[in-house]
């Protein structure tokens, strides 16, 4: 009799060991699983997934300091893209240089200003001329702020009898501002100057 109670309370106590090993194993296999799952849940956030023709492209997410200089060289090229491509249309016109105005301070609205005073833009309507602007390259001094900037380009300007190449030298400096839809780089160029643009060339066509 006493040794098969014996046996019941061993055999019991077999089953609270196993048991708790089930139960302490459960909650290690839990708890692993939540890390995992924390684990994908921020690297998922670092992800970005556009949807370009019908497909889904991975973009990461990076801090802005990774990409200032980026940035910075994208928005000054931008500018002058929009500043100095000009087509005969009033309304092509007004629309790039509403938006090259805001991306810079008033340094630019003052060229604007010289350049429509002096009639340069209806001289471009009136005489069919577009001008396209090719840039070379943009040193940029990220070592002091507002970071100072040299942009080295050259401008095609088409008549319709010639085709005349300038040498573009502009400097200015860059500080941040908010984003927005006008300004999506954050960046906003002051003391802006057109350092040389004279003509290297004039071809007949």
């Amino acid at each position: 009799m006493f040794p098969k109670a014996r046996n019941i309370e061993r055999s019991f106590r077999y089953i609270r060991v196993f048991t708790a090993l089930v139960v302490a194993g459960s909650m290690l296999l839990c708890a692993f699983i939540s890390w995992l799952a924390f684990r994908a849940g921020e690297r998922a956030q670092d992800r970005i997934y556009i949807l370009a023709s019908g497909k889904a492209l991975e973009a990461v997410a990076r801090d802005r300091k990774d990409n200032v200089a980026v940035e910075a060289r994208d928005h000054i090229r931008t500018f002058h893209e929009l500043f100095f491509t000009l087509d005969p249309d009033e309304k092509v016109i007004n629309t790039n240089l509403a938006r090259a105005l805001y991306l810079a301070d008033g340094s630019a609205k003052r060229q604007y200003d010289d350049l429509k005073e002096t009639g340069y833009y209806s001289g471009i309507i009136s005489g069919n001329i577009s001008q396209e602007i090719v840039i070379d390259s943009i040193s940029l001094d990220m070592s002091n702020y507002p970071y100072h900037f040299r942009c080295y380009g050259s401008e095609k300007i088409i008549r319709p009898s010639s085709l005349v190449t300038r040498d573009l030298l502009t400097e200015g400096f860059l500080r941040n501002t908010s984003r927005s839809d006008n300004n999506p780089h954050g960046f906003l160029i002051e003391r802006w100057a057109i350092l040389d643009n004279r003509d290297l060339k004039v071809e007949a066509r």
